[in-house]
């Protein structure tokens, strides 16, 4: 079976295509790419995380077991994470890459193989057309994953403390500790539940956590953060008004929300919003970038703050591309993933998350009056 690359890795249903044998052949390509194709300032490290769908922890394994097998050390997570907390990592070990088991927001039938960079961000279209050339051009070599532990190859660790950490710095975390803000988060059964609830732990915040338990099936959705998957939220919050509700997908790698009262905002929105906060309260400068299909609302702050604005094509590897060259404001595209300055060059739902909360507490107004 042919394997075919996407915008940043590999996508197929699961026990159909995505196979634990075809898996291993894709980990093996990447194993050989990579030690092919060494980067100065990398050490030979790989990360690899995972997300809730059926099977993803037994296929991070596997990867992990190729990868040991291949000579790399590899540290995998303990426990399904999101993707952006792989990414940070891979930057922070200075590895020369890292593997996310997950199919994001697509359907309960899909898993895949995302593959990161050792910037951070998503494989260029360079590193994933490497890859595929060299499908089956090395015979399978792994080692069991107990084994790879006994020898130093394989380290299992929680990678979300450090993680959560990084996130705090970025943010005025005493301010939202402080903000007594009542909000609402919607995981879409996916792996961002528990983030904001361990984040703000100790705070004065409190954070009701909807659709948070681990379900395979997500509750009969697809995990994308579009108002079409909002209609326990929405009914939840009519009851039970918040400040807001906060949305990521199934990966937590994008953003979406509602208002206190379960009123849908849409991508576009939260994206102008977070604008107006960096350039009006966080007094922030650079180019904006923002993927062609991203609202026009953008176009117009851009010329009215005379900020330099950068249009890409769609797919979130182009807006880190010029993320990597720097002097950038913040990255966007529309559907509700954002890249922000002194992070990964990735979107980052959990983050985008802090920052609106940061931009209510600064503002001190209602997210509808914003």
């Amino acid at each position: 079976m042919s394997v075919k690359f996407g915008t940043d890795g590999w996508r197929a249903v699961i026990a159909e295509d995505f196979t634990f044998e075809n898996l291993s052949r894709v980990a093996q390509a990447t194993a050989t790419f990579w030690k092919r194709h060494r980067i100065r300032g990398t050490v030979a490290g790989v990360v690899i995380g995972y997300d809730r769908r059926f099977l993803s922890d037994q296929f991070a394994r596997r990867t992990a077991e190729i990868f040991a097998g291949n000579g790399f050390k590899v540290t995998l997570s303990d426990a399904p994470v999101p993707t952006p907390a792989v990414s940070w990592l891979v930057k922070d070990q200075k590895a020369i890459g890292g593997v996310m088991i997950t199919a994001s927001h697509n359907p309960p039938v899909f898993n895949g193989f995302k593959l990161k960079a050792h910037y951070g961000g998503s494989a260029p279209a360079e590193m994933c057309r490497g890859v595929e050339e060299l499908l089956d051009a090395t015979p399978v070599k792994s080692v069991a994953l107990e084994e790879g532990r006994r020898r130093g190859k394989i380290v299992v660790s929680n990678i979300l403390p450090r993680y959560f950490k990084a996130l705090k710095k970025l943010v005025d975390f005493k301010l939202i500790a402080e903000s007594k803000a009542r909000f609402a988060h919607d995981a879409l059964f996916g792996v961002g539940a528990g983030c904001f609830d361990q984040l703000l732990e100790g705070t004065t915040c409190k954070v009701t956590t909807l659709n948070g338990e681990h379900n395979p099936l997500f509750g009969g959705i697809n995990p994308e953060p579009i108002a079409r998957n909002y209609k326990y939220s929405m009914a939840y919050l009519a009851r039970h008004p918040h400040d807001v509700c906060l949305v990521t997908d199934g990966d937590a790698d994008r953003i979406g929300g509602l208002d206190g009262n379960g009123n849908p905002l849409t991508t576009h929105q939260l994206i102008c919003l977070l604008l107006h906060h960096f350039v009006n309260n966080r007094k922030g400068k650079g180019r904006v970038v923002k993927a062609l299909t991203t609202t026009s609302m953008v176009d117009k702050f851009c010329e009215a703050n005379g900020l330099e604005l950068i249009e890409t094509g769609v797919g979130f590897k182009y807006i880190a591309a010029e993320m990597i060259k720097g002097d950038v404001l913040l990255g966007f595209e529309e559907s509700g993933g954002i890249g922000f300055p002194g992070h990964v060059p990735e979107r980052d739902g959990i983050l985008a998350g802090l920052m609106l909360l940061e931009m209510l507490a600064t503002e001190r107004k209602s997210i509808k009056k914003l």
